[in-house]
């Protein structure tokens, strides 16, 4: 157990800087904003140019992944997450912060998905896929408080060290990483849109992530908007429910010994379903809010893992293919779940939007159910 987690620490690294990458944003917006002299909305479009720039560079990817190999591919995109790091520090206009981003969803795609194609290699997948998930919310815990505090503190500049730390640390961690068998032959991007089973857990994984995405992105305006909440208050209650998906997620091991990936995944997007409109429709007090945002983030921390270590199976021998299109489904869920969100939120308002996302994760759970397991078939 001791050399898997060895194995496994340089992957997390890799999961949790990918993440990282995103998380700087949220706490520097107003300040890059003032300095840069452009609106906050502005400066927020440096999120979709990440997003494209990642779901453009996945797309590229899949058809060399599995030839690149796990441990190429995570210091490569290492390496270019400092430099984008170093890129947008150094701006000192807006065109030239936005251009940056386009470095920053690379190295993000090169290590995203690198990440989660290296649990191939483990017997436990559910167990490996736990702790990749649980890397993603462990960033907004341990990164968000260093990015907040050095911004306020000396300087949102600065604050681009800390996912160049975690950038870095994947960095040297990467010669532990154990790569999987290569395939003479490698996969195309065609082989995993033929396959019926692939491009539903691909459809699946695209309307999770609108739905996971909308709420992660508008939890925090419903706080203060319809709970008077203030944006420092905001701050903790966001890196509370992140506590509780990291919990979640780094207990899938335990549920994937008991239950298969396909079902597990099913039952987290339908308890996501369910409990998404309670949250959003509420008019109590913050406490309860908070209650039931943190119960849906278990829902979400059951789901990922679950449906990672599906999908890695849907192509059986291309591991890295796979995990490229899951970097590539989750970044255009990220782009059509605020986009969308957006609009819901600023027409018939946050209620209305607790059951837009009720019925997404239905769609989610719907096309999961018909997707391939292998260990039920072996049932």
């Amino acid at each position: 157990m001791a050399a898997g987690r060895r194995a496994l620490l340089p992957l997390v690294l890799a999961t949790m800087a990918s993440q990282a990458l995103l998380v700087v944003l949220s706490p520097t917006l107003v300040a890059v904003a003032g300095e840069l002299g452009a609106s906050v909305g502005t400066v927020g479009q440096a999120r979709s140019v990440t997003a494209a720039a990642a779901v453009l560079t996945s797309v590229a990817l899949m058809s060399r992944a599995d030839a690149r190999g796990v441990r190429a591919t995570v210091s490569l995109g290492a390496v270019l997450a400092v430099l984008a790091c170093g890129a947008v520090a150094a701006a000192h206009s807006t065109a030239v912060f936005l251009a940056a981003h386009v470095l920053v969803g690379v190295a993000l795609a090169l290590l995203l998905s690198a990440g989660f194609g290296g649990m191939a290699v483990f017997e436990r997948r559910s167990w490996a896929a736990g702790y990749l998930a649980a890397a993603n919310s462990a960033a907004w815990v341990l990164v968000s408080p260093v990015v907040g505090y050095l911004t306020s503190t000396v300087s949102w500049r600065l604050a681009m060290a800390a996912p160049a730390v975690v950038a870095l640390a994947a960095l040297v961690a990467s010669p532990a990483i154990v790569a999987p068998a290569r395939r003479a032959a490698p996969a195309r991007l065609t082989a995993a849109v033929r396959d019926r089973s692939a491009r539903r857990w691909a459809g699946a994984e695209l309307a999770a992530y609108t739905g996971w995405t909308a709420l992660l992105t508008f939890s925090g305006a419903f706080f203060v908007e319809r709970l008077g909440t203030s944006e420092a208050q905001v701050g903790w209650l966001l890196a509370g429910a992140a506590a509780t998906h990291f919990v979640a997620s780094s207990r899938a091991g335990v549920l994937g010994r008991r239950l298969a990936p396909r079902r597990l995944a099913v039952l987290g997007a339908l308890w996501m379903a369910a409990v998404t409109p309670v949250m959003l429709g509420t008019r109590a007090a913050v406490p309860w809010a908070f209650a039931w945002f943190c119960v849906a983030c278990l829902g979400a921390g059951v789901r990922t893992p679950a449906s990672a270590a599906l999908g890695i199976e849907q192509l059986p021998g291309h591991p890295a293919t796979m995990m490229a299109a899951r970097t590539a489904v989750t970044q255009s869920g990220y782009l059509l779940g605020a986009v969308g969100a957006g609009a819901v939120v600023s027409g018939p308002g946050y209620g209305a939007l607790g059951w837009a996302l009720a019925g997404v994760m239905v769609l989610a759970a719907a096309l999961t159910a018909g997707v391939r397991d292998h260990r039920t078939a072996a049932a």
